[in-house]
């Protein structure tokens, strides 16, 4: 995410960052650097003009002149406006009306907004405990409707019925009137998509909500579209009552633009932001923790909510009684290990969040490639029950047959087995007396020059 600006900035604040004096001319180059960070970044113009200019007039200020460490007060005068630029704090939704509260999506065709209704379920019911009802009022195209039966049923939230022969308001209407019945805390309505801002659309939508007057309207954009995202912001700002925005595809996005410009054009927060495919690719947005990705510093308090949430505590809580008692870490526990770390994003999308990691060297991150560990779990799945339990079986003719069944080499079965056996030796330090400790110091061990990569996760192509 933002990998293209987060490098840029990473590399023009690094200079200045062990100054032990900031004088004109050097704050003069780093902000020139930062400027044309935020153009590449494609962060609209007025955005950039002010961004430079708070930075500028607080770095000139008392506050560093009088710092032991100028260089890194000015780096946090640049996270803390990056901060104020994004809109400094996560708003959430204020879902506090008499239910059902109405939550009304608006967006452009092709932006996400079926999936992220979807999504937003999901969230409301699982982490809010809200009973959720979706329906869909795009009366213009039969699969948009079919699309959120489906996704309905997977995240296992209410879909109510509606058809192309029907208008929306009285779609909205009917949905409303059955989640009254039914005590649904949320109802959420799903419009139609355009390919483009027109007025018939715009005007349909407009007496949609004039109808249903929804607690919260939130629009749905595509953050792979730059500063265009912001701009089409605005358009329907313009014409609806916005109260947040959800960025969609920021997985993709390396650039940025978007999350930085939308706040300052539309005057409007940023409530969630999507970060993959998974229907629970879905984060509240905080703007303090996006700000401390973008400079490299890494965001732990996401990672630990992810960890809360997606990681099994039962077969945790299984695996280390397992290993306690002396039954070892075989392989069956180490593909459900991999497994566990797909759902949370991925190894990328785990060591995008940890500090440092962004001035990682490219063929390290090559390593970490989540292709990597989708190939070990293939080749594991490749191996016959008893293989799993005792890897030691493993020899020539078996290594052979694994590979051909995994589409792998044998070379890359050798180096499954040695990171298993490394894995192996780290779980039996943890199940010992000061076992984390001991475990720290070996993965300490195991990162290669310059970070880490190598050892436990690591292995070429």
């Amino acid at each position: 995410m933002f990998e293209n600006l987060s490098e840029r900035l990473t590399k023009s604040l690094k200079n200045i960052r062990g100054k032990g004096r900031l004088t004109d001319d050097n704050i003069k180059d780093t902000l020139r650097e930062v400027r044309m960070a935020l153009l590449e970044a494609d962060v609209a113009l007025p955005v950039i003009k002010e961004f430079i200019a708070k930075v500028k007039e607080r770095a000139l200020g008392q506050d560093v002149s009088t710092s032991l460490s100028p260089g890194q007060v000015f780096v946090k005068i640049v996270q803390s406006e990056l901060e104020l630029a994004m809109g400094e704090v996560n708003e959430g939704l204020d879902l506090k009306a008499v239910p059902p509260a109405i939550v009304l999506m608006a967006g452009l065709q092709g932006a996400g907004k079926t999936t992220s209704v979807a999504k937003l379920a999901k969230f409301l019911s699982e982490r809010e405990k809200k009973k959720v009802l979706v329906v869909s009022a795009d009366v213009y195209r039969p699969a948009a409707i079919k699309q959120l039966e489906t996704l309905a049923g997977e995240v296992g939230v209410e879909f109510f019925p509606s058809d192309i022969s029907q208008k929306p308001i009285d779609i909205g209407n009917a949905a409303i009137a059955h989640a009254k019945l039914n005590f649904i805390d949320v109802v959420i309505v799903d419009t139609a998509g355009r390919l483009h801002v027109d007025e018939s659309m715009m005007t349909e939508i407009q007496e949609l909500h004039a109808a249903i007057n929804p607690v919260e309207t939130l629009f749905t954009v595509d953050a792979m579209t730059g500063q265009d995202a912001a701009n089409t912001a605005k358009a329907f700002d313009d014409a609806l009552p916005l109260t947040g925005v959800i960025l969609t595809k920021t997985d993709g996005d390396a650039r940025g633009g978007a999350a930085l410009s939308i706040r300052h054009i539309t005057g409007k927060p940023i409530k969630f932001m999507g970060v993959g495919e998974k229907i629970d690719a879905l984060e509240p947005f905080h703007p303090d923790r996006i700000a401390s990705r973008i400079l490299g510093m890494g965001d732990v308090l996401s990672l630990i909510e992810e960890v809360e949430q997606k990681v099994d505590k039962k077969k945790a809580a299984q695996l280390a009684q397992k290993v306690k008692s002396g039954k070892g870490f075989d392989l069956e526990d180490f593909r459900e290990q991999l497994k566990q770390m797909q759902n949370m994003g991925g190894m990328m999308g785990l060591m995008d969040k940890l500090p440092g990691m962004g001035n990682m060297s490219e063929q390290i991150k090559g390593q970490m490639d989540d292709k990597v560990t989708i190939r070990m779990e293939a080749m594991i799945n490749s191996m016959t029950p008893a293989e799993r339990q005792r890897p030691e079986i493993i020899k020539g003719s078996r290594k052979k047959r694994i590979a051909a069944g995994s589409g792998t080499q044998i070379q890359d079965v050798n180096k499954l087995l040695k990171q298993f056996t490394q894995m192996q030796k780290m779980m039996k330090k943890m199940s010992g007396k000061g076992g984390m400790q001991k475990m720290m110091r070996s993965m300490k061990g195991m990162m290669p020059p310059g970070g880490m990569g190598g050892g436990m996760f690591g292995g070429g192509r």
